[in-house]
């Protein structure tokens, strides 16, 4: 929902850092795949993706929530939310619709998946529409097609989320709907605020149709969020009720977004009702990785169900991995060189299958996890491994890939490039294995005979 806003709120130096790497010009308006990784390896315009000593630096932030559990965070904060009831079985949607019907008998049926636009989304058994009003009778007949259904939304791609949860709320009246969102902004190295007094709809087409009703406000992070600034944003939001009441929510949720170590907090609308009370209709919230060892009982609430089940394998060996839609798979030590090899492979006409990063101190077991990750895609099929020995030792990784493939009992073309820290000890390593190993003198050449490899 932030991505328009994000990328105009971030320093340019900062977006293309990944320019500076050697390797060939990243063709990044003709390839869509590549567009992709860089997304993928920027994490979403993440606070803390730096450029230092010639290698992209990341600092994962992915922790999402799903909206009911955020409605609960917020509720305990003294934030005001819609009543709701979230249910796994169509027994509790029924319950929850006779409980929570408004007085015109209706209620809110919302899919529970890590993805926007499921107001619009379609479910893959034909169903459109993943957020829906029905009278309360009608809800458990509803959430038959809702739960354990896949839903495709504009941001989960073709293949859509699972819906394992159906949160069903009560309806309300709402008069005045506004966008209200807290985020960390680069420039400030702080917090920021962005709001608008038209809200409910998408903020990125508001924003680039008419930029001049989007509110920014920098926040002191050592000071927070005044009095002063609560009550200009109240007035330049155009809340009709008690000013008073909603400077008291609008500083309740930036106490959500500081005590809850948030990277972002986004409320699309933050809406009044029919009572002129000021009330979260809808949130999301993302929270930053690095505060685990304090926020548990958040990381307690992880959906792995909702990832890719190869991300949060190597997310347990501690490899950073991201698929892809080609067909030769990339092992590479630093994510600026892993660039490189993917733009490479590209220019050389065939694609990679995944962006994934063992690290500048990877062990020989995480250099067989990682095989075990790339080999299961049933799509690759050609290996690249890239390796530069700095902190990495190539003998390691040597001894890692002939393992690994001993291990997985390869059966694809494997292209191995080693140069510097004992690339000479790691290169007798490979010829003594025994092993159909394909050895590269260079990124080019590693590149090319992957891309022949195919054929």
């Amino acid at each position: 929902m932030l991505c328009y806003l994000l990328a105009n709120l971030v320093p340019r130096d900062v977006r293309v850092c990944f320019l500076l790497l050697s390797g060939p010009p990243p063709r990044v308006h003709t390839n869509k795949m590549f567009r992709k990784a860089i997304r993928a390896v920027c994490h979403s315009y993440s606070p803390t993706t730096f450029l230092v000593g010639g290698t992209v630096r990341l600092q994962n932030r992915q922790l999402n929530i799903h909206e009911y559990q955020g409605t609960e965070l917020l509720a305990r904060h003294g934030v005001r939310v819609p009543l709701g009831i979230a249910c796994q079985t169509l027994e509790q949607i029924n319950a929850a619709a006779l409980q929570l019907r408004s007085d015109d008998g209706d209620v809110v049926l919302k899919s529970q998946i890590l993805a926007g636009g499921r107001g619009l989304g379609q479910f893959k058994n034909g169903l459109h529409g993943g957020v829906q009003i029905v009278p309360s009778g009608e809800a458990q007949e509803l959430g038959e097609k809702m739960l354990g259904q896949l839903l495709v939304t504009k941001q989960t791609g073709a293949a859509g989320k699972p819906v394992n949860t159906v949160l069903v709320a009560q309806k309300l009246n709402l008069i005045n709907e506004m966008y209200f969102a807290i985020l960390l902004d680069r420039a400030s190295a702080g917090p920021m605020v962005i709001a608008c007094s038209e809200g409910g709809t998408s903020i990125e087409d508001l924003a680039e149709t008419h930029p001049d009703k989007i509110i920014r406000m920098k926040i002191d992070v050592e000071t927070g969020l005044s009095e002063a600034q609560a009550r200009d944003l109240a007035d330049r939001l155009e809340v009709k009720g008690s000013i008073s009441d909603a400077v008291a929510q609008l500083k309740a949720l930036y106490d959500v977004f500081i005590s809850s170590d948030c990277t972002m907090l986004e409320i699309n609308p933050l809406a009044e009702t029919a009572e002129r009370m000021l009330i979260a209709a809808d949130a999301k919230l993302n929270f930053d990785d690095n505060a685990e060892y304090r926020q548990k009982s958040l990381f307690a609430l992880r959906d792995h169900a909702q990832e890719d089940p190869r991300e949060v394998t190597a997310g347990k060996f501690d490899l950073n991995y991201i698929g892809l839609d080609g067909n030769i798979g990339c092992m590479v030590n630093g994510a600026g060189l892993a660039m490189a090899t993917m733009d490479i492979i590209s220019l050389h006409g065939a694609a990679p299958a995944n962006f994934l990063d063992v690290g500048g101190n990877a062990s020989e077991q995480q250099v067989v996890e990682a095989f075990k990750i790339l080999t299961a895609d049933t799509k690759v099929k050609a290996l690249l491994v890239n390796i530069f020995g700095g902190i990495m030792k190539c003998d390691v990784i040597a001894n890692g890939i002939v393992s690994a493939a001993k291990q997985v009992g390869l059966q694809v073309p494997l292209v191995v490039r080693l140069e510097g820290t004992n690339v000479e000890e790691g290169k007798k390593i490979l010829e003594k294995s025994g092993m159909d190993i394909i050895a590269a003198n260079d990124l080019d050449d590693a590149a090319k005979k992957a891309v022949a490899a195919l054929s």
